[in-house]
């Protein structure tokens, strides 16, 4: 028999989880010296602490350990248990990943700011376009994905020609910005009407006589930035917005594989406040 102390060292566990274990009934001593209080351990327990601390080392609770041991679960059993606890960790992961990469992406916008990263807003006319147009309400801005081939396939079909220079961008209906359920429409400028088809329309836009515009280079995550130095430009130059705003994409996924040099200029129409 070994006294606690020693077999707490033999398995790198403290004497203080040990005595928890009896305590809780999950692993008993064999031997308890009615005098000193001593607890007594032999070495045929070991393989039971081994499988507790390996439970306990992917995440079992005490408390599910305890139902696991008393149930003495056949191999079956115990995978099945194991492939749920597997499912519940993965689960986790992902979701702390989705976490990090929310952390990475406001840490790139803070150390932005920190490097007084200034914006220029330019006031000018847009023009009128004809445009191949694809509204849409769309779950989130992964979608957009799925969109533009299904645009440019049409397109090609049809023999559509772009305008040169090419103008490529989206409106959003919402008039507010949102994360889900989101109503866009994506249009690119092109020489003549098509034929339209049931998700695809051609159609005249009118010219806008001026538009606060601004750059933004860099990942989309980030665009907010811009919005936000737009906006506070147009309040406090006595515009207001008129119209609702548009992203006209210049370089972007399908010519830069870098996304700190894709370049958005953000285009709102404003009249003079008042």
């Amino acid at each position: 028999m070994f006294k606690i102390g020693i077999f707490s060292k033999m398995n790198r566990v403290t004497v203080k989880a040990l005595r928890h274990y009896d305590e809780i009934g999950l692993l008993k001593p064999c031997h308890v010296d009615e005098t000193t209080g001593y607890r007594y351990y032999l070495s045929d327990q070991l393989p039971r602490l081994h499988r507790i601390l390996a439970l306990k080392q992917v995440g079992f609770s005490l408390n599910e350990i305890i139902d696991m041991m008393e149930r003495e679960m056949s191999a079956e059993k115990m995978i099945a248990y194991l492939e749920g606890k597997q499912s519940a960790i993965a689960k986790t992961i992902e979701d702390e990943r989705v976490k990090l990469n929310q952390v990475e992406a406001y840490l790139k916008i803070l150390r932005q700011e920190e490097m007084n990263v200034s914006y220029d807003v330019l006031l000018k006319e847009l023009p009128e376009v004809i445009v191949a147009s694809m509204r849409r309400r769309i779950p989130n801005y992964d979608a957009f994905n799925a969109i533009y081939p299904e645009m440019g396939s049409y397109m090609k079909e049809q023999n559509v020609k772009c305008a040169v220079p090419e103008y490529c961008f989206t409106i959003y209906h919402d008039g507010e910005y949102k994360e889900t359920d989101i109503d866009v429409e994506i249009c690119e400028a092109v020489t003549d009407f098509g034929r339209d088809s049931d998700t695809i329309k051609f159609k005249k836009i009118d010219n806008v006589k001026t538009a606060a515009c601004i750059m933004h280079k860099g990942p989309y995550n980030r665009i907010g930035m811009a919005y936000g130095a737009v906006m506070k430009w147009i309040e406090g130059n006595g515009y207001r917005i008129s119209g609702f705003p548009r992203e006209s994409y210049i370089d972007g996924i399908w010519n830069k594989e870098n996304s700190e040099e894709w370049l958005t200029e953000i285009q709102i129409p404003v009249e003079v406040n008042g």
